[in-house]
């Protein structure tokens, strides 16, 4: 099969070309730069020169390929949600129907589960990157599919993980917001990876699928795991301290964000097989680990 993906030299849509490329596809991956180049040529893909705003070469690479990803995302681009629509709109315009794009979305659209575990058909709550639902309705319309991850481990390349990690590096701490004592689900890149392929190869139509994996785990105990693979100590802080340098993201790490992901096991066989993000201590060692494989 040939995939084209956007996205492709970032964490996630790395771990998904490595993947694919080690079972016998053929990727073609979007790059920006002369860097995103070199990358994908690291990871066995085809680099494509071009950007998310240049429609007709999207939609030609999409007519071009068996099947589409859309990985990217920029976190720090607040008009990144326009640009996203207009890169869906010109990837669903080289697909025939059903469209075989896969678009990587995010559990942080169910905004707080509380106690209960969100499943596929819990009505959104758009708090945290509303355009992931607008990029979602496309894509699962138009009968491709809509992946929503729960919090990504593994390799470097984890927004919050990498950030704690450089907080503790730089200035000894790891910053939790509120008690921590909220629940995320999580999964392993490499399983959601694995994921990514099964459904290119199953081809599902018009869906929207859960990503996680073994139980949900308390915010302050990743921090805890950082924070004791890198010598340094956690410190609490109030939401409205962090609001201020983090803006509306800082709320969400404090709510409960857990999803359920039966439908992507009982549909397409998927059995996620990685350790968790924080491991029992090993070795003598009196703390636990963060996952870093």
């Amino acid at each position: 099969m040939h995939v084209f993906i956007t996205g492709g030299t970032g964490f996630v849509g790395g771990i998904v070309v490595r993947r694919l490329v080690s079972e016998g596809h053929s990727v073609t991956g979007l790059a920006r730069s002369k860097a995103a180049e070199l990358r994908l040529h690291e990871l066995g893909a085809a680099p494509l020169s071009g950007d998310l705003s240049d429609t007709e070469l999207l939609r030609e690479a999409t007519a071009e390929a068996d099947a589409a990803v859309h990985a990217a995302i920029d976190y720090g681009d607040p008009a990144f949600g326009l640009l996203d629509a207009v890169a869906v709109g010109a990837m669903l315009s080289g697909l025939e129907r059903p469209a075989r794009l896969l678009y990587l979305s995010s559990t942080l659209v169910y905004g707080d589960t509380a106690a209960d575990a969100a499943t596929e058909d819990r009505e959104p709550a758009p708090l945290v990157q509303p355009f992931k639902l607008e990029g979602e309705r496309a894509v699962v319309e138009a009968g491709g599919v809509a992946l929503r991850p729960g919090l990504v481990y593994g390799s470097s390349g984890s927004a919050l993980l990498d950030g704690m990690r450089d907080s503790a590096r730089e200035s000894g701490t790891v910053d939790v917001v509120g008690d921590g004592s909220n629940v995320w689900s999580t999964v392993h890149g490499q399983d959601l990876a694995r994921l990514t392929q099964l459904v290119l190869e199953r081809t599902p139509s018009g869906v929207v699928l859960n990503a996680t994996a073994g139980d949900p785990v308390a915010i302050r105990d990743v921090a805890a795991a950082v924070a004791a693979g890198e010598g340094a100590t956690i410190v609490s802080i109030a939401v409205a301290d962090a609001a201020a340098a983090m803006g509306a993201f800082a709320e969400q790490l404090t709510r409960n964000l857990v999803a359920d992901s039966s439908r992507a096991r009982r549909e397409l066989g998927w059995e996620p097989t990685m350790p968790g993000p924080v491991t029992e201590p090993r070795n003598g060692r009196s703390h636990a680990a963060l996952e870093q494989s």
